[in-house]
């Protein structure tokens, strides 16, 4: 389950261990396979909110087609990593935002009419007409494929209401810097069904088609967004083939996955402190926690994680350890929900061990509540 190169990185760190390591071979890798099944003309973008360490973005963007940014933070990143495309979304960008969006070139993704004439007028006083390139987010009346988060379809902060797109395009016209592309349609977060990812793709550049030419739009740009999922179980894998079959041809696709471009690449490493058994329960107390992983306690589920054995031991007593039992996977945090798996069988398990979990490369460091208790942060390793 960890690759040679991994350990390697792993064992070297400093003690006590406390790493991600991310893989540039394998961005690489994951990016050029979706590549490989986009049809002619598709472009590939990086969600940038994935993963945000300033290598794991220069690695991808020398290799898809842009960056979709959702701050200003963001935007400054990906302009160093000197990408050719910059998507700007997000639903509460500043004035500030807007203008460095608008300065920077970006395709911005506007979420509502309000957010249109603030761009206009923060942008238009420093532009010529039509140099504005806008694409409205769009909260379609229809669900999107199934996954972890819905962000269309029902009630949410994202985008423009389907029934008020006319409205919106028609505001958007009377505004001479501002050249609507076409629209931004991402609707979902993690979704494992390919074919059915493949039919929202389909339906969602069928609409735009039809869409814009009810509202005399030429038509440029159909943005379906991310979503492409993994399953961090390990039982299901996003069918690659069968999706990339089933795409239309259209010179304007876009999409823009950041979790399945990046969560592979990655493993979060800690060394365990603690061995210990309380009311008949094993746990292994590590050096980290949810606090630099937080995905598994946000979702509720038990991360896997592989045992890397280190033979050292420092002290002139017993290790503790367990053979042949379930381990509950913890942290080192003031809280019992510092969990990062449960009941993981282990054959041999010892204080001073390196627990390592994969497909730590997305929305892990990123969405963690990093600086609760004030511990140390982990070391970030880039192989």
């Amino acid at each position: 389950m960890v690759p040679d190169p991994v350990i390697e990185a792993v064992r070297s760190a400093p003690r006590p261990v406390c790493a991600y390591v991310y893989d540039r071979t394998v961005l690489r890798d994951r990016a050029a396979a979706l590549a490989a099944v986009l049809p002619t003309g598709a472009r590939l973008l990086y969600a940038v909110k994935a993963n945000s360490h300033p290598e794991v973005v220069r690695t991808l963007a020398a290799v898809v087609d842009g960056l979709e940014v959702a701050s200003g933070g963001e935007l400054e990143l990906a302009r160093s990593a000197g990408t050719r495309t910059i998507a700007f979304s997000g639903p509460a960008k500043t004035d500030a935002e807007l203008a460095a969006a608008v300065a920077a070139g970006c395709v911005v993704h506007v979420e509502s009419a309000h957010e249109l004439r603030r761009l206009a007028a923060v942008a238009e006083p420093h532009t010529t007409p039509g140099s504005i390139r806008v694409a409205i987010r769009v909260n379609r009346a229809v669900a999107g494929p199934p996954g972890t988060h819905r962000m269309t379809g029902e009630p949410t902060p994202f985008g423009v209401d389907e029934a008020e797109l006319p409205a919106a395009l028609a505001l958007a016209a009377r505004l001479p810097a501002v050249r609507v592309l076409g629209f931004h349609l991402h609707a979902v977060s993690n979704n494992l069904d390919a074919a059915a990812h493949a039919v929202f793709v389909r339906e969602s550049v069928d609409w735009s088609v039809r869409t814009a030419a009810a509202q005399g739009l030429p038509l440029s740009y159909v943005n379906v967004g991310g979503g492409l999922g993994v399953d961090y179980t390990g039982g299901t894998q996003f069918d690659l083939g069968a999706f990339g079959r089933a795409l239309p041809e259209h010179p304007g696709l876009v999409l823009e996955p950041g979790r399945y471009l990046a969560a592979h690449a990655g493993w979060y490493a800690a060394e365990i402190l603690d061995v210990k058994r309380t009311h008949g329960r094993w746990f292994a107390v590590l050096r980290g926690g949810t606090h630099h992983f937080r995905l598994p306690a946000a979702w509720r589920y038990s991360h896997p994680w592989t045992v890397v054995p280190v033979d050292e031991w420092p002290y002139p007593f017993a290790r503790p350890e367990v053979r042949d039992a379930p381990v509950d996977l913890v942290g080192e945090l003031c809280t019992p929900r510092d969990v990062l798996a449960r009941d993981r069988h282990v054959d041999r398990l010892r204080a001073g061990d390196i627990a390592v979990l994969p497909w730590a490369g997305a929305y892990g460091w990123d969405i963690s509540h990093r600086d609760f208790l004030r511990h140390p942060y982990p070391q970030m390793l880039v192989i």
